[in-house]
């Protein structure tokens, strides 16, 4: 059976007529403009070692231009620092023809859908999964996944006994590990040499109250660009075992 198109899927009824509504009423300050009011597929480098993945996209973000955050306030944080720190070619997103290059870093969402009031439900996240799992398995060079938030923290950790992550499923189900607390910096092993690193969501709340702000981003980018190597990957995947 040929896989669905991120795109093209219409599993969750209640996504489907929100991301649809909110398509054909639109924001007042972009009545100009065509929403694509579907499901957002990832965006950047396939073959990368970083994967950075968020909760879903925004109503009048990745919902109207068709791009992962982009057109919202938590794109601007974000692309803006991926710029700092060399894995993009301009320091802003804002639309699907932008010239826009990601280097080294795949970006995603748990939800590929906009959800009413950014909380997805959890048989809608559980349903959306399939995308995830899917491109997980396609990166091939995959070392380092970035969480951002607890939505995404949450999800990545349920996959962590499925390929890639180990190589005999069954087996690892027999001897489950304990969950640690999310929390800004948080360092997972997942398995085979892919680490996950966790931030706090650089949504509009968080970073005008300062919970995240710039300088707590950049270090989180520096790690993720020294666990992306092998020899550090391995070395944080020993500590991790090593803890109670």
């Amino acid at each position: 059976m040929t896989a669905v198109k991120v795109e093209d899927c219409k599993k969750c009824e209640r996504l489907v007529k929100f991301r649809t509504k909110i398509a054909l009423e639109k924001k007042l300050c972009h009545q100009d403009e065509e929403y694509w009011g579907k499901p957002v597929p990832s965006f950047g480098a396939q073959e990368a070692p970083l994967l950075i993945c968020g909760l879903a996209p925004a109503a009048h973000g990745g919902n109207r231009t068709g791009r992962m955050f982009t057109g919202d306030r938590s794109g601007d944080f974000l692309y803006e620092a991926l710029y700092r720190h060399g894995y993009a070619n301009r320091p802003d997103s804002k639309n699907s023809g932008d010239g826009l290059i990601l280097k080294e870093v795949y970006i995603t969402a748990v939800v590929r859908c906009a959800p009413p009031d950014n909380k997805p439900l959890p048989e809608e996240r559980d349903a959306c999964m399939q995308f995830l799992r899917r491109e997980l398995l396609e990166m091939k060079n995959l070392k380092t996944i970035l969480a951002l938030g607890s939505f995404a923290y949450d999800a990545l950790w349920k996959l962590r006994n499925d390929p890639p992550f180990t190589n005999d499923p069954a087996a690892e189900k027999t001897s489950p590990s304990a969950k640690p607390k999310f929390r800004h910096g948080l360092e997972v092993a997942l398995g085979n040499e892919i680490n996950m690193v966790c931030s706090y969501h650089p949504s509009q709340r968080n970073v005008f109250t300062k919970l995240l702000t710039k300088e707590m981003f950049d270090d989180i980018l520096l790690r993720c660009r020294s666990m992306s190597s092998r020899e550090e990957s391995a070395k944080i995947g020993a500590v991790q075992k090593s803890d109670p």
